[in-house]
């Protein structure tokens, strides 16, 4: 690990537990300084406190001081697509059509290495802009997109997540990859880039329909002899992926049973959105220490279905959960933009939780988890994020010894009234109470987006400064 030294005064939030831990006492699950110090030596946070105090063991610091800003661990982007950068928003039918119309040809570009190239830095631009300082990112089938990813998220000191794409079947001709060569390729991506730096590899199954029993095996393979790799795919996304799922894996007696089948499930295992996951294949998400990528962006656009993130967070069988952009099928970079369709489906499936049902007849545990307070909308962008990829132990809040990512919140940016609503929760130079900053991070979750991000900060180093801020 490398990065930058520095010391940073301002006002600091962030999540330390899991608030769905602490129903009706989420206060609990989160820390507030006023006036704090982070004191960052080589990219790791060195001491974090109140200013009074963690000036007073460093003499000599030369202090950037961010008045008038909320300081926040930096985005976690746990679902989203390298190669669909130009693609995003594009108008489309649902998700199988949709990959056929606009993605695959797309994606077939990423085999020339200067469009990959000229892509990477609009795609790592646009997270950084959003506040997203790490992500677990898809690239493509061929090996150049793979390398150009990593390349640029080196050159940036970024930590992420990704690797080649597994697909034999359901794609162009030219898309597809054998299983043979897909173990291969993998073989030297893994040698090459895993833990080289900040970056680490994950082996990517695309999706089952996309990937025959040998392509699963080839999968299985890779992970048994590369343990310490991540595992990246999607899982439940729309109904007629999971008919088709059904033909082609006719001995699985469901979607999640084919990666149990092929050894995948288990830490370190992603999959994105888990719409249409039933109860008990989300108790053996839980059981197995799997994660799901919840996406409502992409979910709302394609018309794929509403997530019932109050199942996934059942206290006996809580699932390990991040939030995903989705790009392409996701329309925005923006996590804060992420944040705000997941309250929007949370307050939907409490009216219907699996449309049909009669909302007197709702479980209202479920309901009540259903909620996303800013408490609970922030873990996910952050620690629960971390957690979700077996990172908590580096990233995700501002304990000591921690990777120095952050991103620097202006709560009165964005749209035109945005000030004068924000008044509505403080008045005067900032938030004095945990509650205040609360209700800030809440106005810039439902009324804000990625023009509230005046900064972002990786490894110690200012990576992003909006013009202006």
């Amino acid at each position: 690990m490398t990065g930058a030294n520095c010391a940073i005064r301002g006002t600091f939030f962030d999540l330390i537990d899991d608030p769905w831990k602490h129903a009706g006492h989420e206060q609990e699950a989160a820390r507030f300084i006023q006036d704090g110090l982070l004191v960052v030596k080589y990219g790791i946070i060195e001491d974090f406190g109140p200013f009074a105090e963690v000036s007073q063991r460093h003499s000599g610091l030369q202090v950037t001081h961010l008045p008038n800003r909320l300081i926040l661990p930096g985005f976690i982007d746990g679902h989203i697509h390298f190669p669909q950068v130009r693609v995003l928003g594009a108008y489309g039918a649902q998700l199988l059509d949709w990959l056929q119309t606009w993605i695959f040809p797309e994606e077939l570009k990423y085999r020339d290495r200067d469009y990959a190239a000229t892509a990477a830095r609009y795609f790592f631009d646009a997270l950084l802009a959003g506040g997203t300082t790490t992500c677990l990112a898809f690239t493509t089938s061929s090996p150049v997109s793979t390398e150009e990813f990593f390349e640029e998220a080196t050159r940036r000191n970024m930590r992420v997540i990704a690797g080649l794409t597994g697909i034999d079947r359901f794609a162009p001709e030219d898309f597809l990859i054998t299983p043979a060569d897909f173990y291969s390729q993998s073989k030297e991506l893994i040698a090459r880039y895993h833990r080289q730096g900040r970056n680490l590899y994950a082996i990517t199954p695309r999706f089952a329909v996309g990937c025959t029993a040998e392509m699963m095996d080839s999968c299985r393979r890779l992970k048994q002899e590369h343990s310490d790799c991540w595992v990246n795919t999607h899982i439940s996304e729309n109904p007629s992926e999971i008919r088709s799922a059904r033909e082609h894996f006719p001995d699985c007696t469901d979607y999640t049973h084919v990666h149990e089948k092929h050894g995948l499930l288990g830490p370190k295992f992603t999959a994105g959105h888990g719409i249409w996951l039933s109860s008990d294949e989300m108790r053996r998400f839980s059981k197995a220490g799997a994660a799901i990528a919840f996406c409502p962006l992409s979910n709302l656009f394609l018309g794929s279905g509403l997530f019932r993130l109050g199942r996934a967070k059942d206290p006996e069988y809580p699932v390990r959960l991040s939030v995903g952009s989705d790009v392409g099928g996701g329309n925005a970079f923006s996590i804060v933009r992420v944040l705000e369709e997941a309250y929007k489906v949370g307050m939907c499936n409490n009216t219907m939780l699996d449309g049909s049902v009669n909302p007197r007849d709702q479980d209202l545990a479920e309901a009540d988890r259903n909620k996303l307070s800013p408490y609970r909308a922030f873990y996910l962008a952050t620690l629960g994020g971390a957690n979700s990829l077996y990172l908590d132990d580096m990233l995700g809040n501002f304990d000591k010894g921690k990777e120095a990512d952050f991103v620097v919140l202006d709560w009165m940016a964005g749209q035109a009234a945005m000030s004068w609503h924000q008044s509505l929760a403080v008045e005067g130079d900032g938030p004095e109470t945990m509650e205040q900053a609360a209700q800030l991070l809440f106005g810039i979750m439902t009324t804000g987006d990625d023009r509230n991000v005046a900064e972002t900060w990786v490894a110690g180093s200012r990576a992003y400064q909006k013009a202006g801020a």
